[in-house]
This record gives C-alpha cells, sequence and structure tokens, in this order.
C-alpha cells in the first residue's frame, strides 16, 4: 500500500463488503522489534494500526497501556524516533497515531501534523482535545492530510453526538464504558447503547474500543457497530511474549471470530 491512504474509503470498503473492521493499537517504541509486529498484525487481518506514541500522564489509558508506554519511553523511545522508525515502512494498511494534546501543542500543530505525514500516517486522535478547541489543531491536520479522528463517550448527550460525528473523519471512536482503557472480563452493556445512538446519527464508520479484550466481546460489540478497536490485549502480548509472531496469532483470533460472525 502507498504511503498515507486515508482511513476512511478503507473502513467502508471494508464494511460495505459485509465485514467488521478490526483496528489494533500497538505502543510505539515498544522493544526493538515493535515495527515488525505493526506488520504482523496487519497480515494477520487488521484493517488499521493505531501506533500510541507514549506520553508520561496517558489519562485514558489504563495499568497496561501506562506500563507499554514507561518501557518505551525507558528505553528512549521519543515520539520523533517513534515517527522516524516508520518513514519508509509502506505498511499493508493505513496508520493513526494515538497520543495527547501535550505532545501536538508541544511540538507546534504544523510540524506535528507534518511529522506524521512524513512517517505515513493518515490519522489522529488526541483523546483529551476538547471539542470546543478542536479548531487549532484540526485545521493544520486537514493542511497535512491528517484525518482528525474523534471520541464519544457513553455521557456524551445526543445533540454532541451529532456535532461530534459531523467534525470527526476517518471514523468515530465509540468509547464502550466509562474509565481507562483495560481488558474486562464482561463487556460493558454501555459499548453497545453509545454504539447505537453513535449509528442512529451518523454514516460514518463507527467503531468501539476501551473493554474490547476478546474475541467474544469483539463479535457481541459489531453486532451494532461497523467494528472494534483493541488496545491493551495486544500491548498486553507485547509486553509478555516480545514477539510480533505471537502477537499477530492474538490478532488473528479476533479477525477469524469477527469474520466467521458476519
Amino acid at each position: 500500500m502507498s504511503k498515507n491512504v486515508p482511513i476512511e474509503p478503507v473502513l467502508r470498503k471494508c464494511i460495505d463488503s459485509g465485514k467488521k473492521a478490526l483496528v489494533v493499537y500497538i505502543t510505539g517504541g515498544l522493544g526493538d522489534n515493535w515495527i515488525q509486529t505493526m506488520h504482523s498484525v496487519i497480515a494477520a487481518g487488521a484493517d488499521v494500526v493505531e501506533i500510541g506514541i507514549p506520553f508520561s500522564d496517558p489519562v485514558m489509558d489504563g495499568p497496561i497501556i501506562q506500563m507499554a508506554n514507561e518501557h518505551s519511553m525507558r528505553s528512549g523511545a521519543t515520539p520523533v524516533s517513534i515517527l522516524n522508525d516508520l518513514r519508509g515502512e509502506m505498511p499493508a494498511a493505513p496508520l493513526a497515531a494515538m497520543t495527547y494534546y501535550n505532545l501536538a501543542y508541544r511540538m507546534g500543530h504544523e510540524r506535528f501534523a507534518s511529522g506524521l505525514t512524513a512517517a505515513g500516517i493518515s490519522g489522529c486522535i488526541l483523546p483529551d482535545l476538547p471539542l470546543e478547541e478542536l479548531d487549532v489543531w484540526s485545521e493544520k491536520a486537514s493542511d497535512s492530510e491528517i484525518e482528525t479522528i474523534l471520541l464519544a463517550a457513553p455521557t456524551t448527550p445526543d445533540e454532541r453526538l451529532a456535532e461530534i460525528c459531523s467534525r470527526t473523519s476517518g471514523f468515530v471512536y465509540a468509547v464502550g464504558l466509562l474509565g481507562v482503557t483495560g481488558v474486562r472480563t464482561e463487556l460493558a452493556d454501555s459499548a453497545i447503547e453509545i454504539a447505537a445512538r453513535l449509528k442512529n446519527v451518523t454514516s460514518k464508520p463507527v467503531l468501539v474500543g476501551v473493554g474490547i479484550g476478546t474475541p467474544e466481546q469483539a463479535i457481541k460489540a459489531s453486532e451494532v457497530s461497523d467494528g472494534v478497536i483493541v488496545g491493551s490485549a495486544v500491548v498486553r502480548e507485547m509486553i509478555e511474549s516480545s514477539s510480533p509472531e505471537k502477537v499477530g496469532e492474538l490478532v488473528s483470533t479476533f479477525r477469524e471470530a469477527l469474520d466467521k460472525n458476519c
């Protein structure tokens, strides 16, 4: 795939073919082989890969991704080094960066957006950037052809959901539960509810993330949504096995489950 392929058309093609979309999150800079892990999860069936750029205060993330962030930063990874690692890789699926607004602010919106583009990244998720303050970032992102992906929480009022959907590009990130990322024993009812509410107000792809830790939970969440985002379960495998192949095998279980249920 050529660099900087937009995310939304890829997801729409997947959805229009009758499949459910699978977005996989990995932590950038986690281990010397994290680039191989990225390619492995794509080969295993990820439609889009989120590259987490570690930040010292990841307010949306639970203990697993916090631990991954710490490991990555202790090893010397920085936002610039992660983007440099990605240059020239030509992955077979589009990439989205997931990080926190402080990094974009400190680097400068234009520099950060152009750096994402140069690294082959097509989208960006900044979960702590409020909708009311979005313009300062989204204008520079648009100039660099970066899709700004917005989140919708279970507590978001209906009128605000519509505004979020009108401003997001790539897809709508339906936050499945109140709380931080992490693997749970059961899928929260709120995951189904927020997906259904979003599907009522937008034709853009709606993907459920946060609390999707097993293939069974992915199947249940995708009954209403257009697909799922899997993060903590994958990052835990990255930490425990340090094996791109094993991470790919885990992602395959989600891909197979979603495909069998279509």
